[in-house]
């Protein structure tokens, strides 16, 4: 979900606490108080959210828990810190998290004038528009005077209010801080239609009372490349995040699984072998150990497994690839290679 520009005044403010922040080298930090804090959604199947144990899955989440593997080769060495849209850049900027692994769409404004950095996108996704099956609605041009749920101080309603205006279209913005309140607002009729990212809507559909009384309209109004977010300043600790993705994305390139990685470590592939670190010495440019990116794939999985297993066609959210498929198979996801 996306966040609402920042004040000048506000991005300012942020920025001088960004600048201390990253004076701190993080990866120093993170193994001295032995674990990652990674900041998360409150709740988002398929992305980050808890079970009634506490604990967390999805496919932020296992960014995270890679970057743990990547440092520690141990996956488990993670806290999930739970933030809201207005708190997640404050929490990264001020320290309080390593890294914001939370569906957070990668702009211009955010990259410039935040004091932060995007290390990859790991979903490429779109804002779409969810409504009731009753109301007979099947095109996004057809809600011409609906009520519109969605999160307050987003991006969203900015695109809401292009979208509409663009089309000749009159609508009322429902607006709440927490997604969940959103969620509540809309299975209680209180508006017509809720919008968000896209795969934010199927996943929030599974919270529902009657979750197939209820589609997702066929428009995608915006780019929302979702991806995970670090201070600027700390150029190692930035390497490391943006790298534990690409290693994800190169082994499922490369066909290194979590199922195949025994039999891989002796491959005589020199892609494979850089990979898995049995050639070459390119964890120690990250500050790593050679094994950092075998322990991310043996812990963890290739990304095609870390997609499958939290919102592909087999889960719940029944998401294709689409977009987020290799190049090589004409989708958007693409990692430079090790060597």
């Amino acid at each position: 979900m996306n966040k609402k520009i920042l004040s000048a005044a506000l991005g300012a403010a942020a920025m001088g606490v960004a600048t201390t922040a990253a004076s701190a080298a993080t990866l120093d930090d993170v193994k001295a108080k032995g674990f990652v804090q990674c900041g998360v959604s409150q709740g988002l199947p398929g992305f980050s959210n808890p079970d009634s144990a506490g604990n967390w899955t999805g496919l932020d989440v296992d960014l995270c828990r890679g970057i743990a593997a990547a440092v520690f080769g141990d996956d488990t060495k993670v806290k999930f810190v739970p933030l809201s849209a207005k708190e997640r850049f404050t929490a990264l900027q001020s320290g309080e998290v390593d890294v914001l692994s939370r569906n957070t769409t990668w702009t211009m404004s955010r990259d410039t004038t935040l004091g932060l950095n995007f290390a990859g996108v790991n979903y490429y996704d779109g804002q779409g528009f969810m409504v009731r099956n009753d109301l007979g609605v099947k095109s996004a041009l057809e809600l011409s005077g609906a009520s519109v749920c969605t999160n307050t101080g987003t991006t969203t309603e900015l695109n809401v209010a292009d979208y509409f205006r663009a089309n000749k279209l009159e609508y009322e913005i429902v607006a709440f801080e927490k997604a969940d309140e959103v969620v509540a607002a809309y299975d209680a009729g209180r508006c017509d239609v809720y919008t968000t990212d896209q795969s934010g809507l199927y996943a929030q559909r599974l919270k529902l009372t009657n979750p197939n009384d209820h589609q997702v309209l066929p428009e995608i109004i915006s780019k929302e490349p979702l991806g995970p977010v670090v201070r600027q300043g700390d150029d190692q600790w930035f390497n490391i995040v943006k790298w534990v993705h690409f290693a994800m994305v190169n082994a499922e390139e490369l066909g290194v699984s979590k199922a195949n990685i025994g039999e891989m470590m002796s491959s005589d592939n020199p892609g494979i072998k850089r990979l898995l670190g049995t050639e070459g010495e390119f964890g120690a440019a990250l500050g790593l150990g050679n094994d950092w990116a075998a322990n991310v794939i043996k812990l963890v999985g290739n990304y095609a497994e870390v997609f499958e297993a939290n919102v592909g066609p087999d889960t719940p959210l029944k998401i294709s690839r689409g977009v987020n498929d290799l190049w090589s198979r004409g989708g958007l996801q693409y990692a430079p290679p090790i060597r």
